[in-house]
């Protein structure tokens, strides 16, 4: 079943939304564990339940976050086919991903506490 939000959406917008807000930092994060190539990411991105995020979108992120300094692209020989690009974080991309480690679990604990306090106005113990 299918809940419209308040405007009339049936809320994929606001997860499309949710999503470009949250993208690269999942990115770097899953890279910081492991250095992959583009397929790999789509792949891991998959398992761990973000649907429908494809290539057409991965490679502009990696290309954007190579611009910027945050990953690092390495040319590897491939097991079939010709050599892939692996991507891995750089040290201003480890700096990043801590940074938005801090901002994202803030940003959680204000939404939750919004979501969940009964009466707003209460004071906080």
């Amino acid at each position: 079943m299918i809940v419209a939000d308040p405007d009339g959406s049936s809320g994929g917008d606001r997860r499309t939304q949710l999503l470009r807000g949250a993208l690269d930092m999942c990115l770097l994060a899953l890279l910081d564990k492991e250095p992959a190539h583009g397929y790999e990411l789509v792949r891991r991105l998959e398992a761990t339940g973000f649907d429908g995020v494809g290539y057409g979108t991965i490679y502009p992120l990696l290309t954007r976050m190579r611009r910027l300094g945050l990953v690092a692209d390495e040319l590897q020989a491939s097991p079939s086919g010709p050599p892939r690009k692996v991507y891995a974080p750089t040290a201003a991309g480890r700096e990043r991903l801590h940074a938005w480690r801090e901002q994202w679990t803030r940003f959680v604990d204000t939404v939750n506490s919004a979501l969940t306090d009964p009466d707003p106005d209460s004071p906080r113990s």
